[in-house]
């Protein structure tokens, strides 16, 4: 009986050593991470700052599809791809941000399509560029928003006949592909300005974010404008 005294007592002081070392070592080690993160801090601040300092400035040329005052004080340039949800989600909001600041904010849409995963993506964008020579580009948008879910040639044809289109122009304009170059280099320029996904959005050159609410981005255009 003794024996077994002894040993549930020894038992009992090596668990309690053994936690005591474990709650010693957890202490170290939250202190240690409290360091480096301190340690990071500066690093990722800094990081932050080069990559801003890094960031281009987005050139808007008259063959740009432009939504509002091109003179406005707020520039919002938008690489977007026309089968994307969020894009949609951001189109909407978009809608409203220039219909409530018409001589305030500009929307610049520019085409980033994802070929591997909307294998539609580029032909719309295409397509969209062809109503835009006919001066409908933002209508035709609409449309195919509002139709992500039957992006096809037929749908392209469908809106063209709804908006007026000169048919044979449209249709010879899309089979050719006129508009791929212009595309490309839309989509070439996002990459370079950091962008990997859509929507991938500038305010006056700073990335804005992907799919931004319109509440959030209500609150920074009305921030920006009483300064």
């Amino acid at each position: 009986m003794a024996e077994q005294k002894n040993n549930k007592n020894l038992f009992l002081g090596l668990t309690i050593g053994l936690a005591a070392v474990v709650l010693i070592g957890v202490g170290i080690f939250i202190g240690q991470n409290e360091k480096w993160i301190a340690a990071l801090k500066p690093l990722a601040s800094e990081n932050t700052q080069e990559q801003g300092a890094d960031n281009k400035e987005i050139q808007v040329a008259d063959k740009d599809n432009i939504n509002g005052n091109v003179s406005a004080p707020i520039i919002i340039v938008e690489f977007s791809d026309f089968k994307c949800s969020y894009c949609l989600r951001f189109h909407q909001t978009m809608m409203q941000i220039v219909e409530d600041y018409p001589d305030k904010v500009a929307w610049v849409y520019r085409h980033f399509p994802l070929d591997s995963i909307h294998s539609q993506a580029r032909p719309a964008a295409e397509a969209s560029e062809c109503a835009a020579e006919q001066d409908k580009f933002w209508e035709f948008s609409d449309g195919l928003f509002k139709n992500q879910s039957k992006l096809s040639s037929n749908l392209y044809k469908e809106l063209a006949l709804e908006l007026g289109l000169n048919e044979t122009q449209f249709k010879d304009c899309v089979s050719s592909r006129k508009y791929k170059d212009k595309v490309n280099e839309d989509q070439k320029q996002g990459i370079a300005m950091g962008v990997t996904g859509t929507p991938g959005s500038f305010l006056n050159d700073q990335p804005l974010g992907g799919a931004v609410s319109y509440e959030n981005l209500k609150s920074i255009i009305d921030n920006l404008l009483e300064k």
